[in-house]
């Protein structure tokens, strides 16, 4: 508890033509969003923007067009995808005939009531994409005037899969942020935790992949013959990038939050980087060389334990994708 007051202390202190979704965009939300807590959306208006979704994320994908892209995704989801298909379209602008559509089937939505800006939605489907586990996609709504877009993606197995908070009504439960979440980590505080843990290996993060042993990969390859490399990373602040969190039975919740992460291999001299990959090479600015920074935004699925009953965040999904390379 001492190592999670000092860590909360020192963070305060350093304190896809366009199709709009515009169903429900009026219908969804009444003139008192911002004051009274209402539901984010009706479970209707929540199947039409998820349908609306996989259809243009569809054409988006085929024609590899990141503008249209843009309508529909936002955040992290939106910077990974919207990279993406930047670089498959210089390769092949003509788009992919060959594309496999999307499909998302069998949804059940997690919707919370709220008030204020942004609200948000999870949409909880099967996806042709994985043979096992459920995708869910967060939504979210930044103002009266703005659309319905997916911020955040996460695939969950079935074992993994929270219980959350379902009211008489039918409706989920969000977390607040600070105090108020009553959580071992605050939503609005995750991704300064994570980055902070990542930088120096102490905070309140349970042993595994995504954490120490992320940390380990490092500590190997930062060091290595005719190579340096170097890593900073950087939390992802609202409101380009928002955290999202659901209530769970145990008084924890269920987070979603972002991160960027910066990575810069030097060469030694007589040494050039290897920079081969098509899709790496379309989102290169400069000439490498003696060195590149590759720049990744990672969106992250985590269980946070409440603050009664301690605990460190597990992480549940990491999705990172490169957004930007820069030659030196």
């Amino acid at each position: 508890m001492k190592a999670r007051r000092a860590r909360r202390a020192r963070l305060l202190a350093s304190a896809t033509g366009t199709v709009v979704l515009s169903l429900a965009m009026s219908g969804c939300v009444t003139v008192h969003g911002e004051t009274a807590v209402i539901p984010a959306i009706s479970k209707a208006d929540a199947r039409k923007i998820l349908k609306e979704f996989n259809s243009t994320s569809n054409k988006a994908n085929s024609s590899h067009d990141p503008g249209l892209n843009s309508t529909i995704e936002t955040g992290a989801l939106g910077a990974i995808d919207g990279a993406g298909l930047k670089s498959r379209k210089k390769i092949a602008p003509q788009g992919n005939p060959g594309y496999e559509p999307l499909r998302l089937s069998d949804p059940r939505f997690l919707i919370p009531k709220q008030a204020g800006w942004p609200k948000f939605f999870v949409a909880d489907t099967r996806s042709n994409r994985t043979q096992q586990g459920r995708w869910l996609i967060v939504f979210q709504h930044d103002s009266p005037d703005s659309d319905w877009r997916a911020s955040y993606l996460a695939v969950l197995q079935k074992s993994e899969m929270p219980r959350f908070v379902i009211g008489k009504h039918g409706y989920a439960k969000a977390v607040e942020d600070g105090a108020r979440s009553r959580l071992a980590v605050p939503p609005d505080e995750l991704s300064d935790a994570y980055v902070s843990y990542l930088r120096e290996g102490t905070g309140d993060f349970a042993p595994g992949e995504q954490t120490s042993q992320r940390r380990e990969k490092r500590q190997q390859s930062a060091n290595r013959p005719g190579k340096r490399t170097e890593f900073a990373d950087v939390a992802a602040k609202p409101p380009q990038y928002e955290p999202f969190g659901l209530r769970t039975r145990d008084g924890g919740a269920l987070v979603f939050f972002a991160s960027q992460h910066h990575t810069k291999e030097t060469y030694a001299e007589g040494y050039r980087p290897p920079v081969k990959e098509p899709l790496v090479k379309a989102l290169m600015t400069g000439t490498p060389k003696h060195a590149v920074t590759y720049v990744r935004v990672s969106e992250q699925a985590v269980k946070v334990p409440a603050e009664k009953n301690g605990g460190d965040v597990r992480f549940l999904n990491r999705i990172d994708g490169l957004t930007s390379v820069k030659g030196e």
